[in-house]
């Protein structure tokens, strides 16, 4: 079964286009990263996955429901984390739980949900002291209540620390462990990459990529750097790699030979000329562009370290994900 499914699904306020023409499909079971910078509509699009706000165009299914007309049901179906979690300021962080296990006739015990995100001390604390990420904490165990298909994670490490981040990724991955479906939004790119099976990134309110992080970095023929350290560089080595097609730069930094080079099949051509011409390499680095440099390229056209050619480059990559 597909877990989200999207068909030219769309929603304008007056003149604005918050999303247009979104076709998604979340695949059941993964693990699937939204991505987008402020504004790129990520929000609108959960908020119409939910039933909360109603399509201007277009359709959509969530677990096989309806967003329009079985909003209800889609609900009850799934486990939500919203970005900007209400708590009742009175009310303990064993009352949310319940209430949540109440409202979707679940047998859930609270302090079990609470103990596996760390709150079983803050079980009887009212929510009006809580830090921001033991709200989010909070919100997660109701989230978790019932054991949904489906978890909808809007930003779940915002507020968190390092140590709460990598609690909830641990929490996350034992989800997909047991065959849930996990779809969040996440501005933290370590945690998307170390979790999801594939990512969306929405820019202007449209799906300019989707794919896995390695398929996407696959469509950029950009520089990254490639450091062989040696024994000891041989002579001519310079003029040797510089004919070779995909290096654009080659120094000498003590037993260092640094290339940089515009595709990763360049890297084992610099290798096989540098081992050819007698040399041993003791070490190989490599500095690829990470998640980040895609986001930036996806979504602004601008990179951090090119500049205009690395805009056309990112259009270009577009355009090959749009044909």
């Amino acid at each position: 079964m597909t877990a989200i499914q999207t068909s030219g699904l769309a929603r304008r306020f007056g003149d604005v286009v918050a999303v247009e023409s979104l076709d998604l499909h979340v695949r059941d079971g993964e693990a699937y990263g939204f991505l987008g910078p402020n504004g790129a509509g990520k929000s609108t699009t959960i908020n119409m996955l939910l039933g909360f706000t109603p399509p201007s165009s277009g359709s959509g299914t969530v677990l096989g429901y309806d967003i329009e007309d079985e909003s209800l049901a889609i609900r009850q179906s799934i486990g939500v984390l919203p970005e900007d979690f209400g708590m009742y300021e009175r009310l303990t962080a064993r009352k949310h739980v319940q209430f949540a296990i109440d409202t979707k006739g679940a047998t859930d015990d609270p302090d079990d949900l609470l103990s596996r995100v760390g709150l079983s001390d803050a079980a009887d604390r009212k929510a009006g002291g809580f830090s921001t990420g033991m709200k989010q904490r909070v919100a997660l165990a109701m989230a978790l209540v019932g054991e949904p298909e489906l978890l909808i994670l809007d930003e779940p490490s915002s507020g968190i620390d390092p140590n709460g981040a990598r609690e909830m990724r641990a929490i996350i991955q034992e989800e997909l462990d047991r065959g849930a479906t996990v779809f969040f939004s996440s501005h933290i790119m370590e945690q998307v990459e170390a979790i999801c099976d594939r990512v969306g990134i929405m820019s202007g309110g449209r799906l300019v990529a989707e794919d896995s992080i390695d398929a996407l970095k696959d469509q950029f023929d950009d520089e990254s750097r490639l450091i062989l350290t040696v024994d000891a560089v041989p002579d001519g080595i310079v003029s040797r790699l510089e004919p070779v097609d995909g290096v654009l730069d080659v120094r000498v930094d003590g037993t260092d030979i640094v290339t940089s080079v515009s595709n990763s099949r360049s890297k084992a051509v610099v290798i096989n000329a540098v081992e050819d011409a007698g040399g041993v390499i003791a070490d190989i680095t490599a500095e690829d562009h990470s998640l980040d440099d895609l986001f930036a390229a996806f979504t602004t056209g601008d990179g951090a370290t090119r500049g205009d050619a690395r805009a056309s480059r990112a259009e270009a990559a577009l355009e090959e994900v749009d044909a």
